[in-house]
């Protein structure tokens, strides 16, 4: 087809305004293409999301934002700066990490203070040292590595990798090892190794399963910053917005996309529940690739299951409360860890249980942003890591309410004194929450899983391997999960339709 006035004269519709499809959405119209983004919901954003209770404003979310030069480099892209839509704070210290034992250890950007923070623990704070400055410069080799090729030239299967790297695949990046193998290689201190297993976070899945040079992620903290956004992250989609709204790009909120239209080895566009039908050259999916193959394309059993390697990674059970007590001792990112980590991890990721002992992730956003609670006030999110949905056996609603109280009883034992007494705000959301509002797959918070042995920490390729004109961008596409990632990745959609339309010319 294609009517279309832009300089090129292709369409593209993106299906879904997360994070991957404004990003594709902003890239694609600034290599000339005439872009339509077609959104579900009331706003952008996707998991990027808040809520406002009371005088209290929730980060929905994410809530870390790391790596500024993947934003930069859209904005870029648009013949327009960063600063004048989005302004960042840094948070410092990073995380405080909170353990059964008292022991309280904050991660700082700063080297000075870092090395005065090893000094709480027992033994050699040299060795400590050594072992950490050892394990930064390992974690920087593989982060370097992983930058110059896979990042920065999108690359998206093990063929790409190997033509790209050749022996440096083999030599230098850290296959031999899981993440949390090689911390141990590099920590004595289990502290030390707790905290840097945790690194996964970012991407929701296993430091026993993830490989080695996954411990990059590390890297990105302590090299790049750790940031908030001001006024609150949901100010990110607001200036993308902005961005939209300046370059003329097409937005279409609460239209749900019914299906994507196909003929033979080509999409046509898309249908949305309305009825109505929007033609397009190109269809770029910001919608999972196993519920949009699924659910858009109705996409054959036999099909389906070439795609199970894409295993969603872990959900999690957002609790917002809002206090009438400030909690001191918390930072802005907090952790409290499990009492058997390791236990944690298998319970989550191997078993499909719900933990006992849950490494709980705590964000208390008034440390940076006094404006997200009343005075005197406290914002508190909390987030346990928990298994995706099972279709086959689905936790109750009950079992995730007796989670929650797990939860708190720890977060009290572990210096919140009386937070359900304080507590005069409380918002929750499920797995099943999660998926019935961003259609992610089996309640997904990242996407899909990182595991060695199931997909070597791949996600799934940004085109089709059935239609040549259907792009994915997101979290389950690679880079994979977290903001920069999916900002990433639409920019590099962005680069593979401008290199089909120049094979096509």
């Amino acid at each position: 087809m294609s009517s279309s006035s832009s300089p090129r004269g292709k369409k593209v519709i993106v299906v879904g305004a997360g994070l991957g499809g404004l990003s594709a959405a902003v890239s694609l119209h600034a290599e000339g293409f005439d872009v339509e983004l077609v959104e579900k919901n009331e706003r952008i954003g996707g998991k990027l999301n808040f809520k406002e209770i009371d005088g209290f404003g929730f980060d929905l979310g994410p809530s870390i934002f790391t790596l500024p030069q993947f934003f930069e480099s859209l904005w870029e892209r648009a013949g327009k700066k960063m600063e004048d839509y989005v302004q960042l704070e840094p948070v410092t210290p990073h995380w405080r990490n909170f353990f059964e034992d008292g022991l309280v250890l904050d991660l700082y950007e700063e080297m000075d203070q870092m090395q005065k923070e090893l000094e709480k623990l027992q033994g050699d704070p040299e060795k400590h040292w050594k072992q950490f400055q050892q394990f930064l410069a390992y974690g920087r080799d593989q982060y370097e590595l992983v930058d110059e090729g896979y990042f920065a030239e999108g690359l998206d299967t093990l063929w790409e990798m190997l033509r790209y790297y050749k022996l440096r695949l083999i030599t230098k990046m850290d296959h031999s090892n899981s993440m949390s193998g090689a911390i141990e290689k590099h920590f004595d201190d289990p502290y030390l190794r707790m905290i840097f297993e945790y690194f996964i976070k970012y991407v929701g899945s296993s430091a026993k399963d993830a490989p080695g040079y996954m411990n990059l992620m590390s890297l990105i903290q302590f090299d790049y910053g750790l940031w908030y956004v001001k006024g609150g992250m949901y100010n990110l989609a607001r200036g993308l917005d902005k961005l939209l709204a300046d370059l003329g790009v097409k937005v279409r909120l609460d239209s749900e996309v019914e299906k994507i239209n196909q003929s033979g080895k080509t999409v046509t566009g898309v249908t949305l529940k309305s009825g109505e039908t929007l033609p397009a050259d190109y269809v770029v999916c910001n919608m999972e690739v196993i519920p949009a193959y699924k659910k858009l394309l109705s996409e054959p059993p036999k099909f389906m299951k070439k795609l199970e390697k894409y295993k969603p990674a872990c959900s999690g059970l957002v609790i917002h409360l809002g206090t009438d007590k400030i909690y001191d001792q918390l930072a802005h990112h907090n952790f409290f860890y499990s009492k058997n980590q390791n236990k944690h991890f298998d319970s989550v990721f191997q078993q499909g249980k719900l933990p006992e002992d849950p490494t709980i992730y705590l964000v208390a956003p008034t440390r940076t942003d006094p404006s997200k609670a009343p005075e005197g006030h406290d914002n508190i999110k909390i987030l346990p890591h928990i298994p995706p949905i099972d279709p086959e056996n689905p936790h109750t609603h009950e079992e995730y309410m007796a989670l929650k109280e797990r939860v708190i009883d720890k977060l009290e034992r572990m210096g919140l004194t009386d937070l359900r007494k304080h507590t005069v705000v409380e918002d929750v959301l499920t797995p099943v929450d999660i998926e019935q509002m961003y259609n992610s797959n089996q309640g997904s918070i990242y996407g899909v899983v990182s595991d060695w042995k199931l997909n070597q920490a791949f996600k799934a390729p940004k085109q089709s391997s059935k239609y040549k004109n259907l792009f994915f961008t997101g979290g389950s596409v690679n880079p994979g999960g977290g903001m920069p990632m999916a900002i990433l990745c639409g920019q590099k959609v962005s680069d593979r339709v401008v290199k089909q339309e120049a094979k096509m010319a």
